[in-house]
């Protein structure tokens, strides 16, 4: 059987050891969507939801999230993002977040995508909770991520 990398001869959790591994330019990109019902979409549509503008906030907070996830994920890797974009486009049915997460490193950014658009999408939701109480996040999934 394959030794689990994230375990060590005792069997406990531990932080893998990425010292060897080359520095590469890592990308990755997640999405996610958060459907809502058709009144509020047209309120975040017409900017008149009480707690203010809901795609720009969510994107915001999408980035601090991000910055975060080695704070969050206890086995996960401190990077040093050079970019990290999300955007949350507001559809007939709802809103679909996609993070895009760059940095230089040792190891992959897809954690930081991910927790990007789960944080972004949890921000919408709780935003819109007091006008919509039937909101599901659902479809949060890597699309791609790459190393060169």
């Amino acid at each position: 059987m394959k030794k689990f990398s994230h375990i060590d001869e005792k069997g406990k959790a531990n932080m893998v050891d990425v010292s060897p591994k080359p520095m590469q330019t890592r990308t990755a990109i997640a999405r996610g969507f958060i459907r809502l019902q058709p009144d509020t979409v047209k309120l975040i549509r017409e900017n008149e939801m009480k707690k203010g503008d809901v795609l720009t906030v969510a994107e915001i907070a999408g980035i601090q999230a991000a910055k975060k996830t080695a704070d969050l994920i206890p086995l996960c890797h401190p990077l040093q993002i050079t970019k990290a974009d999300v955007k949350a486009v507001l559809e007939d049915n709802g809103v679909v977040v996609t993070a895009t997460l760059k940095c230089i490193g040792q190891t992959g950014i897809e954690m930081e995508a991910l927790t990007g658009v789960n944080v972004a999408l949890l921000t919408v939701y709780d935003m819109c909770k007091a006008v919509d109480k039937q909101m599901v996040i659902e479809h949060v999934s890597l699309l791609e991520k790459t190393k060169e």
